[in-house]
């Protein structure tokens, strides 16, 4: 099996899409062997790029099987796989801030997002967890599914924090 990747500079600046009052930032994808479909994980942010009080931290489906632009809600029935199981805001500063998340996927992995302005002008988001023993901005965690029903194994990857190489580990289900 071939496996497409799209490499994202977690360190640039992200472009963000327009909500009312602040932006959603992209954060990371979730890929799996099944199908093109991924999980897109996303902060809402509020006008400063402080990541909102309460669940800053969202997941949807980008449909790519149907269009680069179709999307779909997170299933009740998928929470448990790609769900978010504990978030908060952690600090706020006046153009950025921090939250913490964990993935029912990965519950001992704590994810670290930041939240920051750019210098033209956008917000940008990074999201740090460690990564083969050493704190990464994590871009991609793929899942390899079992021939019936289950997941045989995670591929987590990232960036090194200077961005110099990316960081790979295999976390066995």
């Amino acid at each position: 099996m071939i496996l497409g990747l799209v490499f994202l500079n977690p360190c640039a600046a992200r472009a963000s899409a327009k909500t009312a009052g602040g932006s959603d930032v992209p954060l990371f994808t979730i890929a799996k062997s099944e199908n093109k479909n991924e999980v897109q994980y996303a902060v809402h942010v509020d006008e400063h790029c402080v990541p909102i009080a309460g669940a800053p931290v969202f997941a949807y489906w980008r449909m790519l099987e149907l269009g680069p632009t179709k999307v779909a809600p997170i299933l009740p029935r998928e929470v448990s796989a790609y769900g978010v199981a504990s978030q908060n805001a952690t600090s706020q500063g006046g153009t950025g801030g921090t939250a913490r998340v964990v993935l029912h996927a990965m519950p001992t992995r704590p994810i670290v997002v930041e939240t920051a302005r750019a210098s033209n002008g956008a917000c940008r988001a990074v999201a740090t967890v460690t990564i083969a023993g050493a704190p990464a901005h994590l871009f991609n965690v793929y899942v390899k599914l079992k021939e019936v029903l289950g997941v045989d194994y995670l591929l987590v990857r990232g960036w090194s924090l200077d961005g110099t190489k990316m960081l790979t580990e295999k976390l066995k289900k």
